[in-house]
């Protein structure tokens, strides 16, 4: 054998010996970049099969690998049916990762360890109340004649964007117009993102009816006792102007994909992190501190199952939102930042709750304050961002350009969720769809077009 061909296969398996030593590396220790890949496409799969009733390899397909980053190509994943699990890996053995659903309470990512800890949050969860067929929405989910203006609108895939999932208008208090994308009507549940910021607002004002906190409540968790952290009210949180540390990046792993998808207790992981400026005195979008005001809220209960039970008996069930879904960490603490499934007729009674200046079907579910809570301005964010977990302007803050009134109040989530509520018109039009940033779609043409149709 020459020395060459020697060498040659020396290096050979010295390559070999590499790429086993760096794939048993790999499977040991995984990078958190892949674990937070994993850990959100078994998130996303599980609340899609388990919640929105979808199929799991749609899901891998279309809502994990399609819109996201190359190596979650790579995902594979296992659903198990009966046991409510999802397991997710990258080709199949590297950085595992798995969710698991709880009735009532959503899916939450987990350590497989703890997947019977997880399950055990489900008892104290109420069901939802059985829709009404025979009663035209909101009261029911019976479906009233739609407006014959809407029907070029509602059919322009322009207006509605690229992959819009559901579409609904509501004026002076009825659906009045309705589009849904392929797969998907009126009964699928979709996921608000930080949409359900708006909500969380919402439970704070109904625990505040309750005499249960008040919004300049200071002090909030034990591990703030000492320090800046300590004078941090309810309020700075709800305004996004705590001053605490928080990056709200995605694309890498930062504080909001280690919240969301690496850490077993959210609110711990939030609560955990330091100040950098003084309250009230700077504005840093976070959906860390939305978490931590679900911490606080039901940290006001003594009994966990009550705080668990609060939003279906406080809100959903008052306003009909029987498809709503609030989903929990493995801890227990609402995901208050992000994960509100519901459809998107559910949505909009949401959306009309607000138009209505907290009024629903001659009860007043939220004081008025609240709702004015939700449409004010804050001052650290020089306006664009209300004291309720809402925005002042849609996507890009372009309003202006589209005519819309400076009254217009917004919800607003990843991936082009949005809720747009004029109270004076009484008009809530909801789009909900998988439309990534890049695409650069405004909401705001459609809510004109509506606008427009409407008059």
């Amino acid at each position: 054998m020459s020395r060459a061909l020697k060498w040659g296969l020396r290096l050979a398996v010295a390559l070999v010996g590499i790429v086993i030593v760096a794939t048993g590396v790999l499977i040991a220790f995984p990078p958190d970049l892949l674990r937070v890949g994993t850990g959100y496409a078994a998130k996303i799969i599980c609340s899609n099969v388990f919640i929105a009733g979808r199929d799991a390899e749609e899901v891998l397909r279309d809502d994990v690998q399609a819109p996201g980053h190359p190596l979650l190509r790579l995902v594979e994943a296992e659903v198990d049916l009966e046991g409510g699990l999802v397991r997710t890996s990258l080709l199949g053995m590297v950085a595992p990762s798995q969710a698991v659903h709880r009735a009532g309470l959503g899916c939450a990512t987990v350590v497989e360890a703890d997947v019977g800890t997880a399950r055990s949050l489900t008892a104290p969860v109420s069901e939802a109340m059985p829709a009404d067929e025979t009663l035209i929405w909101p009261e029911g989910e019976g479906a009233s004649l739609p407006d014959p203006r809407l029907a070029a609108v509602l059919a322009d895939p322009a207006l509605l964007g690229p992959s819009a999932r559901g579409v609904v208008v509501v004026q002076d208090g009825r659906l009045v117009g309705e589009a849904y994308g392929p797969g998907f009507n009126e009964r699928t549940p979709l996921l608000g993102w930080s949409m359900t910021k708006t909500v969380t607002a919402a439970l704070v004002g109904l625990m505040q009816q309750e005499g249960r906190l008040e919004i300049d409540d200071r002090g909030l968790f034990p591990e703030w006792s000492g320090g800046a952290r300590r004078d941090i009210a309810l309020v700075d949180l709800l305004a996004m102007e705590s001053g605490l540390s928080f990056n709200e990046s995605y694309g890498d792993v930062t504080d909001v994909t280690r919240m969301l998808y690496l850490e077993p207790d959210m609110g711990a992981y939030a609560a955990s992190l330091p100040a950098e400026a003084a309250p009230g005195t700077r504005f840093n979008y976070s959906s860390g501190e939305t978490v931590l005001i679900s911490r606080y809220w039901m940290s006001r209960f003594s009994n966990p199952a009550e705080a668990l039970a609060f939003p279906r008996r406080a809100l959903f069930d008052a306003i009909g939102m029987r498809s709503a879904v609030l989903e929990a960490d493995q801890a227990g603490t609402f995901a208050g930042s992000s994960y509100l499934y519901a459809t998107a007729r559910d949505w909009a009674r949401f959306g009309l709750l607000i138009a209505e200046n907290g009024r629903w079907a001659g009860q007043q579910v939220l004081d008025p304050a609240i709702i004015a809570r939700i449409a004010e301005p804050s001052f650290a964010s020089g306006g664009a961002y209300t004291k309720g977990q809402a925005w002042q302007n849609g996507p890009g803050g372009t309003d202006s350009a589209y005519e819309l009134p400076e009254e217009t109040i917004w919800m607003s989530g990843h991936d082009g969720q949005s809720v747009a509520i004029i109270p004076s018109e009484r008009l809530v039009v909801v789009r909900l769809g998988l439309t990534p940033r890049r695409l650069d779609y405004k909401p705001q043409k459609l809510v004109q077009a509506v606008r427009m149709a409407l008059r």
